[in-house]
């Protein structure tokens, strides 16, 4: 679910996913395997799945469910288990030669599935920075994660010690 997350966010200002070795880091840094063309036409796929992405992530739980029945019956999704590179059984649902933007696809719905079905969806939101739409995935024990990223976390931080610094 990171993943998915890093990826919609990338499409914040500014934007973060805009060059072949991005997706290069951004595939690397979160375990995909299979095929990866590292081309401008692949890039662009996977940057046109941030929006659909955003939607399924800030989602209702029943509009939740209906989008990833969609994305995996338009993906032809069939979830099998594998072993590979010192991974013990898991869960793919695409072949490894899919295009990377299909696996983006289908690994987050598949995600989202375990999200749905334990009624876990308020573990993601939308920051509450006022200036930013990004999403905030909190794993956090007291579900008290509210920003995205330490930028927004810092900026809030400052802003509520100036506003108490002048009250006081």
């Amino acid at each position: 679910m990171a993943a998915a997350v890093e990826l919609v966010n990338s499409a914040e200002d500014p934007d973060t996913l805009t060059e072949i070795a991005q997706l290069d880091e951004f595939f690397a840094k979160h375990g995909y395997t299979g095929a990866h063309a590292r081309t401008r036409a692949e890039l662009t796929a996977v940057r046109a799945q941030r929006a659909p992405l955003r939607r399924l992530l800030t989602a209702d739980r029943d509009t939740a469910a209906d989008l990833v029945n969609d994305l995996l019956a338009a993906h032809h999704a069939v979830p099998r288990l594998v072993r590979h590179d010192g991974l013990d059984y898991h869960i793919h649902a695409v072949a490894p030669d899919a295009p990377l933007e299909v696996r983006m696809v289908v690994e987050t719905a598949m995600a989202m599935i375990d999200l749905i079905r334990a009624d876990e969806l308020s573990r993601l939101a939308v920051c509450a920075d006022a200036g930013c739409a990004g999403i905030v995935l909190d794993l956090s024990r007291n579900r008290s994660r509210r920003y995205c990223s330490t930028a927004c976390t810092n900026r809030n931080a400052v802003a509520a010690y100036r506003a108490r610094k002048t009250v006081g």
